[in-house]
């Protein structure tokens, strides 16, 4: 019997986090992921320069008609801070919200029919909309919140390095193509000469959320006025 969107939320319970998926553990004091994933063959990553980006959203709009993402949700967003400092002297601080690609995916640990899954040769995270049963188990199990539900097809949605389209053409993601500041650096983590590689080995960066073992390959490097919240 097949597993369809009708015969599977039909039957489906309540309960997200059972055997063999998701959980979390107190282990030393920290928050971890019970299960784990190999790495890819490759692990592709991202760095945003924070002290780059101008807030111009070139990104967003690039990413929205390479993907084809409808008005009304986004698979990226670059949110402006409060202003810092003090008349003239004004600043902001752009960070950019998206999927985290991370190694160890609570949304993949979660999904009942294997529609969230890990790229094995890539390391991206990505969504297979035919097996996608709209349960939504994979929205509520992302730390990040970065995940929505496609108005056209249904199912879970969410940035995928351009997979589908950039990538499959040879190209970088759409919002590294696009950025006129070269905030955005995007290459392979398991090449030690690969840019990105270079590059945090080179700069500060900091992670969101790796206390939960999640292990985003999404690096930013900080503005460097405040305080960072994973």
């Amino acid at each position: 019997m097949t597993c369809s969107r009708r015969n599977f939320l039909a039957g489906a319970g309540a309960v997200i986090f059972t055997t063999g998926v998701a959980a979390s553990n107190l282990v030393g004091g920290r928050k971890t992921l019970a299960a784990t994933m190999e790495d890819g063959v490759k692990r592709y990553g991202m760095v945003h320069d924070e002290t780059l980006c101008i807030g111009c959203t070139a990104c967003t709009d690039a990413c929205r008609e390479v993907n084809n993402v409808p008005e009304g949700v986004s698979r990226l967003e670059i949110i402006r801070s409060e202003p810092q400092g003090e008349y003239p002297d004004v600043d902001y601080q752009f960070t950019r919200i998206s999927c985290q690609h991370c190694d160890n995916a609570p949304c993949v640990h979660v999904c009942p029919t294997g529609a969230a899954f890990k790229d094995d040769e890539t390391g991206i995270v990505a969504v297979d909309n035919f097996k996608c049963v709209g349960c939504g188990y994979c929205l509520a199990a992302c730390p990040y919140q970065v995940r929505f539900f496609h108005p056209e097809t249904k199912s879970a949605d969410k940035c995928d390095f351009c997979r589908e389209t950039n990538l499959k053409e040879g190209k970088q993601p759409a919002c590294v193509e696009s950025c006129p500041t070269k905030a955005l650096t995007f290459g392979d983590l398991n090449d030690p000469n690969s840019e990105i590689s270079q590059l945090i080995t080179q700069k500060p960066v900091y992670r969101q959320k790796v206390e939960l073992g999640t292990a985003p390959k999404m690096y930013k490097v900080p503005h460097g006025k405040g305080e960072i919240k994973g």
